[in-house]
């Protein structure tokens, strides 16, 4: 159960920021014989991320990993802020809240490890999945139930749509367009 406090905070968010790998993905890695990486990314959690954006929430992916899966998995979902190979993540989010004129109170973040840590002073909420470290669930506002790569950013995406009233009606009436 959310308490009152964040499920308000939740419902404020305009920009929810994503980390890839053991946030989209399960944080495996496959290489191919030529060095191409392979990535595996929840359908799921991609409409999950279409219904926030139909919401009005801005989406950004700011992620260590490099390579073309991450760029082309944030096209499909029409994710327009997308940051790969960043080495400093802090630097990034400040950037992007610059830019998009959001303050932390209005950011979302969900990651799943040290290099995520940094993010704490910048943004409202917190959130990592249930297979994080053990230090950033610690300091975050919620850990998930579902797993990086396995349904924590549908999860979240369920809980912000709670937070501001419309999960209901997608629930109950479904949702017409492409994903």
């Amino acid at each position: 159960m959310i308490g009152s406090g964040l499920k308000s905070r939740l419902g404020r968010l305009a920009l929810l920021v994503l980390d890839v790998d053991g946030v989209l993905t399960d944080g495996g890695l496959s290489y191919s014989a030529s060095g191409e990486v392979w990535r595996r990314f929840d359908v799921r959690d991609g409409l999950g991320l279409k219904l926030l954006q139909q919401e009005g929430i801005e989406l950004a992916v700011i992620s260590g990993g490099r390579g073309a899966a991450i760029a082309l998995r944030a096209k499909d979902l029409g994710v327009e802020h997308c940051y790969t190979a960043v080495k400093d993540k802090q630097a990034a989010l400040v950037d992007l809240q610059a830019q998009l004129s959001i303050a932390a109170g209005a950011t979302g973040f969900i990651g799943d490890d040290l290099n995520d840590l940094v993010v704490r002073p910048l943004v409202g909420v917190l959130v990592t999945p249930a297979d994080a470290c053990r230090p950033l669930k610690r300091q975050a506002d919620l850990v998930l139930r579902r797993a990086g790569g396995q349904g924590a950013v549908r999860e979240l995406s369920e809980r912000i749509l709670r937070a501001r009233g419309s999960w209901h009606d997608l629930a109950r009436h479904g949702w017409r367009q492409r994903n």
